[in-house]
């Protein structure tokens, strides 16, 4: 079989990968690139093969990066069916039509300015109608309920224990009479999680596809990320401001509910008037997937399931309110006691999450807690990395509010969690693929693959092919063909879109610094700092004209 890599290769978004067999091709995820200008604009490529003759596709979990660009499959021609868990499938049916929105949404944007610049109009990615569409192909499978797709390949859903729903698939391919087992991770979450089981152990495979988000670090433990949590609100209710969970809506929006439903339980009346501040979850995606959450309890973990035997529910206490219209929303920042407020999306870049942190940013009462990956060139990530101004609605928001991020509460498992996943095989695979993570994380978690596992994993780059046998693994294309495949990519337009982002963010670094040097009347303008941007300037352009 020949296998691509059609996303989730050197970055963290996109995630598909398109296989080829004797008698049939289909996809493993086809999710949505999220992050950077550059990363986004790949969601517009025509796929690099016909929809129309897929014969299925098989979906490890919701989340958009995963599923986001099947609604574009089906306006593109494909006809068959969607492989998935019954949570999944709920999940798709809120989350496909709410990107469906955005995308519209954001497509208007984009045709003003053009209409003003004298351009044509272009159409979204999709609609939300063909969202809603799309969402009839999905059929629904149990955990653990091994499916016969064809006469040639089978398919069984383990839990990922990473978002409701979520699997690690383990796909048994035949062909010249021999079969080879391929494993795909999807994400694989955390071990001691709120609400979901554990990440499920796997005993054999011939390859395994292993995402590598924290690939090169470790979370905090449990114990302190909890502890810290509870401060950051208390310090926060104290101080008068308002703490902001910028969250995915789906996965970890619930946790965190799930979160502060046990710590009011555990501290009683001695934090009880600091914890009891109001939490709104502010994104009516949310509050739909919620309920879907509260519809799936057979996906809950012990813990979870022994709350609602003693008659609780883990995803609701007193004070927890949730808002759906613009209005409930915008009277949030107009209120004079302290909030929690969740709201989407997690990474800061669309959504009313943005509105809040315009109102709360530049408060040094306030706090600003980051509970999960924050992808490169995301407004998140800048406010992670410490930025000091970031520009919201073409306003220039000052950061004097506390940000701080609790990596303990990730939906991803860590370096630790994943290698230990990989030792728990009883059978070593004969190789791993490493995908969904940033160059630097898959590089250094191949690295520690080699010493721990002695396997030299493969880090494959976009658009590569394999061809992978139950003999061995092989490169599909030559050189050549990479480079023209790269051509057809628009890598090279992908490139200058890249570049013009960081030269647009070093210009607006390098502007901020002269301007509060004149307002604090420095003598002392940092040449030096300024004549390294200019250089950085410099080298962009040179790029560029390249």
């Amino acid at each position: 079989m020949r296998i691509s890599f059609l996303g989730a290769a050197k970055t963290v978004t996109g995630s598909c990968f398109y296989i080829e067999t004797d008698n049939c091709s289909f996809l493993v995820d086809c999710g949505m690139f999220q992050g950077s200008n550059a990363d986004e604009a790949r969601n517009h490529d025509p796929f690099p093969f016909n929809p129309a003759e897929l014969d299925f596709v098989i979906l490890t979990h919701a989340h958009i990066d995963h599923s986001g660009r099947l609604p574009k499959l089906y306006v593109d021609g494909f006809q068959g069916q969607i492989y998935a868990t019954k949570a999944t499938s709920e999940l798709c049916a809120i989350m496909l039509p709410d990107s469906g929105h955005i995308q519209e949404f954001e497509n208007e944007w984009v045709n003003r300015k053009r209409e003003r610049a004298g351009l044509p109009p272009v159409k979204p990615l999709y609609t939300i109608q063909d969202a809603i569409d799309c969402t009839k192909l999905f059929r629904s499978v149990r955990y653990y309920e091994e499916i016969r797709i064809n006469d040639s390949i089978r398919v069984k859903f383990n839990d990922a224990g990473h978002l409701l729903g979520s699997s690690i698939v383990e796909l048994w391919v035949r062909e010249n009479g021999r079969e080879t087992k391929l494993v795909f991770s999807g994400d694989l979450g955390n071990r001691n999680m709120p609400i979901l089981r554990d990440p499920d152990i796997i005993e054999s495979a011939d390859y395994v596809f292993i995402e590598s988000t924290y690939g090169n670090r470790n979370h905090i433990r449990t114990e302190n990320k909890i502890d810290k949590f509870v401060e950051i609100i208390k310090t926060t209710k104290e101080r008068g401001g308002n703490v902001i969970i910028p969250s995915f809506a789906v996965g970890r929006t619930q946790e965190i509910i799930y979160e502060l439903f046990k710590q009011r339980g555990k501290y009683g009346e001695e934090l009880s008037h600091l914890l009891d501040m109001p939490v709104y979850v502010d994104s009516p995606l949310a509050v739909s997937a919620t309920e879907v959450f509260r519809n799936n309890l057979d996906c809950y973990d012990e813990e979870a399931r022994e709350y609602i035997e003693k008659g609780d529910n883990p995803l609701d206490f007193p004070g927890l309110r949730f808002t759906r219209s613009a209005d409930e929303s915008k009277a949030l920042n107009t209120s004079t006691e302290s909030l929690i407020i969740i709201s989407a999306s997690g990474m800061c870049e669309a959504g009313r999450i943005k509105h809040h942190l315009k109102h709360n940013l530049w408060r040094k009462e306030s706090s600003i807690v980051f509970v999960g990956y924050q992808a490169v060139g995301t407004l998140g990530r800048r406010l992670v990395d410490g930025a000091k101004k970031v520009r919201i609605f073409g306003e220039e928001i000052n950061v004097d509010a506390r940000v701080e991020i609790l990596e303990g509460l990730s939906g991803h498992a860590d370096q630790a969690g994943l290698i230990s996943w990989l030792e728990s095989f009883r059978q070593k695979p004969r190789n791993i693929f490493v995908v969904h993570g940033e160059e630097e994380s898959m590089t250094e978690f191949g690295q520690l693959i080699a010493k721990e596992l002695g396997i030299e994993p493969i880090i494959p780059e976009y658009g590569e092919s394999f061809m992978v046998t139950a003999e061995g693994v092989s490169p599909a294309d030559r050189k050549a063909e990479r480079r023209e495949r790269k051509e057809r990519y628009g890598f090279k337009r992908l490139e200058i879109v890249h570049m013009l982002d960081k030269l647009k963010d070093e210009l607006e670094e390098a502007s901020a610094i002269i301007r509060d040097d004149l307002r604090t009347d420095k003598e002392d303008i940092e040449l030096d700092k300024l004549l390294e941007k200019l250089l950085n300037f410099e080298k962009y352009i040179v790029e560029i004209i390249k």
